[in-house]
């Protein structure tokens, strides 16, 4: 609850913001509208997410991310039922860019299209029913912010397709990512792709424990 009044005062003293900025139109309007329908939808979903999902706190993680560094051509590896997609297309429909959201499972996929619609985030996102392991591969980028959460064991494969499609500056998220071995919460094959992120040259990782899972946020320097 108290996350959630955070990101309200957050959206409250933007829309100030704007409101006393010379040039304050429509377009100041609809942002604030949509603010609202995303934020009822989060409030009346705030039960249901289940399985697959990232939870409340690292949704807002994805989202601060976003926002702070301007990014706008956003990849995610793993859609599920849309939580974090929901998450990352908001904070892009603030920066003016989009989401390109993978997911192989049908039924999943379909969810998350309605919970897309349902939040009035539809027009931010590209949403695809296809497996990651081919289309990742396929798709030609450039992109400045990737979520990885897909199957574990193969998130330093993801990762090794995306980096030459990764602008300067841009960074790589990925989700339930562990230091060590063993640690109670982690998740098999999340300590390889951390030790290779950050054995990696122009990469700088961190791990943000918001969350018993895990975020692991890999940022590409400027001039690599």
């Amino acid at each position: 609850m108290r996350r959630n009044q955070g990101l309200r005062l957050l959206i409250f003293f933007m829309f100030l913001f704007f409101l006393i900025t010379p040039g304050f139109s429509q377009s100041a309007e609809k942002e604030k509208e949509l603010d609202e329908r995303v934020l009822a939808f989060l409030a009346k979903t705030g039960g249901r997410w289940y399985g697959m999902n990232v939870p409340e706190a690292d949704g807002e993680i994805l989202y601060r991310l976003v926002i702070e560094n301007g990014y706008k051509k956003a990849l995610e590896i793993g859609t599920s039922t849309g939580r974090s997609g929901i998450y990352i297309a908001w904070a892009l429909s603030k920066t003016g860019g989009k989401l390109t959201t993978i997911e192989i499972d049908e039924g999943r996929y379909k969810e998350a299209v309605a919970n897309f619609k349902e939040a009035g985030l539809s027009d931010y996102i590209d949403a695809r029913l296809a497996d990651a392991h081919e289309l990742v591969l396929e798709l030609p980028g450039p992109f400045d912010f990737v979520f990885i959460d897909a199957d574990k064991g193969w998130y330093a494969n993801y990762a090794r397709v995306v980096i030459p499609k990764l602008e300067s500056g841009g960074c790589i998220a990925a989700h339930n990512v562990s230091e060590r071995r063993g640690r109670r919460g982690g998740y098999g094959g999340t300590e390889d792709y951390y030790e290779y992120m950050k054995g990696l040259p122009g990469f700088s990782s961190r791990i943000l424990s918001e969350s018993r899972g895990g975020i692991s946020v890999s940022l590409k320097e400027k001039g690599h």
